[in-house]
């Protein structure tokens, strides 16, 4: 992005929680790191009437409050004046069309915005009127080296043929390389490190098999309840919110064979793999592979239907048929309102075939397990055994750590 023209980020539904709780502390992040090309713009539009002004401050209240003692307000200052706001009801083509205007007059006040992204930080029920417009309005052609490039985050539909109505009308009015469906889960550098763990390290890839692994876990446990989000929620449920996107990511990280490269098209093509080679469910096989629950005080949730039977935790086993994973169950879980915050990936070896050494009564052989910790515990840790120092053969249970907090390069 540094190469080229500075771009400009236009944010649709800009006066939510994810623009001031996420998008813009993420630029704002990537300015002070000096990642954003010099004249990089953004642009908050929705409906609600904003100044520039006060949009900014807005924003900078959102920010401060979560940064505390780390706020920087010099620099907010100087990356402040990037940000404007427009308001516009983005589902109304003529709207768009005043919209893409003025786009045009603010570009003509500094270096040449040629490129555009077009975040659509909106409800998901919206995408299919905003897409459309966007296209109707011109917003969506490139002319040159004019780039336009949209994102659009989960949930993509509700289901097959939800998924399918969306995809026909982006591509209406986006070609497939102008479109990004992202998973903001796969930005983690935990999430990112999956990627180096398994295909720049030798030791794990001869054992990352059937013949070694008994199972895997993947655990996404929020304390948090809905909050705010209960509407949502309520039409989404767990596997909706967590399972279809966030835990598939993981189990696909985990499974996939190595890419010919790292890029784009070879790492979705080994995902795909995966995802084809899942065994289906049966009906009747439901009852024995899928447990739902709800936390008790759900159903007095805002935005929660009474008598909702909407589940908060979900907890499957998936079964992997190809060569490398045949026989080796998968275990995702998922949920609010848990004991304890916690996302990680277990990889649970086999015991050795044959034991040598005695087992004190009581005390349980748990074999070797592999932790790769996502959040809060960022890190890895491997667990295995080793002999009790002056207890004869007597074995325990022992580990290596890894933590990403001892490991950044500005530390």
């Amino acid at each position: 992005m540094n190469n080229g023209p500075p771009p400009l980020f236009v944010i649709f539904g800009a006066s939510g929680d994810l623009t001031s709780l996420k998008l813009i502390p993420a630029l704002f992040r990537l300015h002070l790191k000096k990642r954003l090309p010099e004249g990089t713009r953004i642009v908050g539009v929705s409906r609600t009437p904003f100044t520039d002004d006060a949009f900014r401050e807005k924003l900078a209240d959102r920010i401060q409050s979560a940064a505390g003692k780390a706020w920087d307000r010099g620099a907010w200052d100087r990356f402040a004046p990037s940000i404007h706001y427009l308001g516009a009801d983005a589902t109304r083509p003529e709207e768009l069309r005043n919209l893409e205007t003025q786009l045009q007059a603010l570009d003509g006040k500094g270096p040449s915005l040629c490129g555009r992204v077009y975040y659509l930080s909106i409800s998901p029920t919206l995408y299919e009127k905003v897409v459309r417009g966007l296209g109707e309005a011109g917003m969506a052609r490139e002319i040159g080296s004019c780039w336009r490039r949209i994102v659009i985050e989960k949930p993509f539909g509700t289901d097959r043929s939800s998924a399918r109505s969306l995809n026909r009308v982006v591509h209406e009015a986006f070609q497939e390389r102008q479109v990004f469906r992202i998973d903001h889960y796969l930005g983690k550098e935990t999430v990112q490190n999956l990627l180096v763990f398994r295909f720049a390290s030798a030791i794990f890839e001869p054992i990352w098999n059937r013949n070694y692994i008994d199972h895997v876990q993947i655990t996404v446990a929020e304390r948090v309840k809905v909050g705010g989000r209960g509407a949502y929620y309520d039409h989404a449920g767990v596997l909706r919110d967590m399972f279809q996107n966030h835990l598939m990511q993981l189990l696909a990280l985990v499974a996939m064979e190595a890419p010919s490269r790292f890029e784009a098209d070879a790492l979705r093509n080994e995902k795909i793999k995966v995802l084809e080679s899942i065994r289906p469910f049966h009906p009747e096989e439901i009852g024995r592979r899928l447990v739902r629950g709800q936390y008790e005080s759900y159903l007095r949730e805002k935005g929660v239907a009474a008598g909702s039977r909407t589940s908060t935790y979900a907890a499957l086993r998936w079964d992997i048929d190809n060569w490398r994973w045949q026989g080796v169950p998968f275990y995702l879980r998922s949920g609010k309102a848990l004991a304890r915050r916690v996302s990680e990936i277990v990889i649970q070896f086999r015991h050795p075939p044959h034991l040598l050494f005695d087992i004190p009564e009581g005390q349980e052989m748990t074999g070797n397990r592999l932790v790769l910790g996502i959040q809060p515990d960022e890190g890895v840790h491997l667990k295995f055994q080793t002999k009790v120092p002056d207890q004869g053969m007597a074995i325990q249970d022992s580990d290596l750590e890894f933590h990403f907090r001892e490991g950044r390069p500005d530390q």
